[in-house]
């Protein structure tokens, strides 16, 4: 495999220098499934493990190799398996709050050039929805491109092509059929020698049928989606890495119906700037926009240039990052002693030997 086409770059190479060594070589994450790695590397696919020491040195989960790293190995060719000694820096990563009640991140995957947020155009179709997951993407440093699948199956494609453009200022929209491969060649700029793409959206949303179709035959399996709702049924159960025939790089995700946030302190900036440059008219800086005089924002809801919903949309997400904020303080000082009272731990099992 060429480590170019993979995605290899000057980026990486520069961090590789440490490890440099004859002993060392290094591949990147296609799938990970209970603390085992497939790599993709210069020896072909290879099985993998992280070393003890590497696990030992781990305090949180986002420590472990996601889907997309590039990591330093020892390659066994001839038994097709190594072993992880490291994790090179991310130059950008996806990520979302790991389901469940603990405050831990989950990288849903790592080095992304750009990501396509795939929604279809049918009744699933939701605005909000799709602000959280451009929220991510921002935060993630990967460019946001929104594709909206299954074209053909909607009679007024160009009214919904404006309502995405009104909540995505910017970000290329670009509307496609998979199945009768409409509009696809948009997408092959993206696409590029060396280039990554992750997939991201709900079940349903038709990114494991857009996988196949950039692969050129079916390399996942395709459900259909329930009639009665347009919901989507999990097609894809884990992250996947895929090397398309004409050079770039796939990860197609499973469905995410509820992304909870991570970090996304820039991303509001970058995703609600419309909502961010009426609250800058505001009379007041400390104006909290409800019946404040003077408040732009208010004003702009009133004479419709500002939708109620997004307005909403905007105050719900950012409640949720401030949570998230406390809750994340509180559990990086746990972290933090935990971490200590481990080393004080080494230390005094060495000076009893």
């Amino acid at each position: 495999m060429n480590l170019k086409q993979l995605g290899w770059e000057s980026f990486f190479e520069h961090h590789f220098t440490d490890y440099d060594q004859e002993q060392f070589t290094v591949g990147r994450v296609a799938l990970e499934h209970k603390r085992m790695y497939r790599l993709f590397t210069e020896h072909g696919e290879l099985l993998a493990e992280v070393t003890g020491k590497l696990r030992h040195l781990a305090t949180q989960r986002q420590d472990y190799p996601a889907v997309g790293d590039w990591v330093v190995i020892s390659a066994r060719p001839e038994e097709q398996k190594a072993s992880i000694h490291a994790i090179l820096p991310r130059k950008s990563k996806f990520s979302r709050k790991a389901a469940g009640v603990t405050t831990e991140e989950q990288i849903v995957a790592a080095n992304i050039d750009t990501v396509f947020l795939v929604n279809a155009l049918n009744t699933d179709f939701n605005l909000r929805r799709m602000e959280r997951y451009l929220l991510m993407a921002w935060e993630s440093g990967a460019n946001p491109v929104i594709v909206l699948s299954k074209c053909d199956l909607c009679e007024d494609v160009s009214r919904k092509i404006m309502e995405v453009e009104s909540i995505a200022m910017g970000v290329p929209v670009h509307a496609i059929s998979a199945e009768n491969g409409e509009g696809l060649d948009q997408l092959s700029s993206y696409l590029e020698w060396g280039q990554t793409v992750a997939l991201l959206g709900s079940s349903g949303a038709g990114k494991s049928t857009l996988t196949n179709a950039l692969f050129g035959e079916k390399k996942q399996e395709v459900k259909t989606i329930r009639e009665d709702d347009d919901k989507g049924r999990h097609t894809t159960t884990h992250r996947e890495l895929v090397l398309l025939h004409d050079g770039g790089v796939v990860v197609d995700t499973p469905g995410m119906r509820e992304l909870q946030l991570w970090e996304a302190d820039e991303g509001v900036s970058q995703s609600f700037s419309d909502v961010e440059a009426f609250a800058g008219r505001c009379r007041f800086r400390d104006c909290r926009h409800t019946t404040e005089p003077g408040c732009a924002v208010q004003a702009a809801i009133s004479d419709g240039t500002l939708d109620q919903e997004r307005y909403n949309s905007y105050v719900k997400l950012q409640k949720e990052l401030a949570f998230l904020a406390r809750k994340e303080d509180q559990r990086a000082a746990l972290a933090e002693k935990n971490k200590w009272k481990r080393i004080s731990g080494d230390r005094t099992r060495v000076n009893r030997k």
